[in-house]
């Protein structure tokens, strides 16, 4: 099976984070992952877009024309990429910074106020974790158990409550995540 991801929001979002950390615990499970990051032109506060590919086999071509599963951090991501998920597949949009996600093409959009939950947790740097968490509990594309390990890889040199902050706001996607379980 072969799944495509494009993460897309504002530099400092945790775009490129949430791509990367979603690659390599797929590659932990002995999956096979891309990670494609694009950046805007600006130096900061500009777009970010990843995209991830994870398959059982080897990966031909890391650029979907379009993507399985589209996360949206802010408006303009929206804006931009809303039309790009397949029939079928998941649009996951931060509804604090995204008004009106639409379905379409019979696409499933999941909207969270993940802006909202991260400061709950004690850190809006976590929103890309909760959002990341949220698809784990629809699509089970990779285990709980490899993310945490990808999440303890990536903190390993920080602070112990760092992760625990981050294992919380996981947790919590999950949680939202698991009710549009397919």
């Amino acid at each position: 099976m072969k799944t495509s991801f494009v993460f897309s929001g504002s530099g400092g979002q945790g775009i490129m984070s949430a791509g990367i950390t979603l690659a390599q615990a797929a590659i932990d499970m002995g999956k096979h992952a891309t990670y494609l990051p694009e950046y805007g032109p600006e130096q900061r506060g500009g777009s970010a877009k990843c995209t991830v590919v994870i398959s059982d086999e080897n990966i031909v071509s890391p650029l979907p024309k379009f993507c399985d599963n589209l996360i949206v951090m802010n408006e303009q991501a929206y804006a931009k990429f809303g039309e790009d998920v397949k029939e079928g597949g998941i649009l996951l949009a931060n509804s604090c910074r995204i008004a009106d996600a639409e379905a379409q093409n019979g696409v499933t959009v999941i909207s969270a106020p993940v802006d909202d939950l991260a400061l709950e947790v004690g850190n809006p740097k976590t929103a890309n974790i909760i959002l990341i968490g949220i698809l784990i509990g629809a699509t089970e594309i990779v285990t709980e158990d490899a993310f945490r390990l990808s999440l303890n890889e990536k903190f390993k040199d920080k602070k112990p409550e760092i992760l625990a902050m981050n294992i919380d706001a996981l947790d919590k996607g999950i949680e939202i995540g698991k009710k549009y379980k397919r």
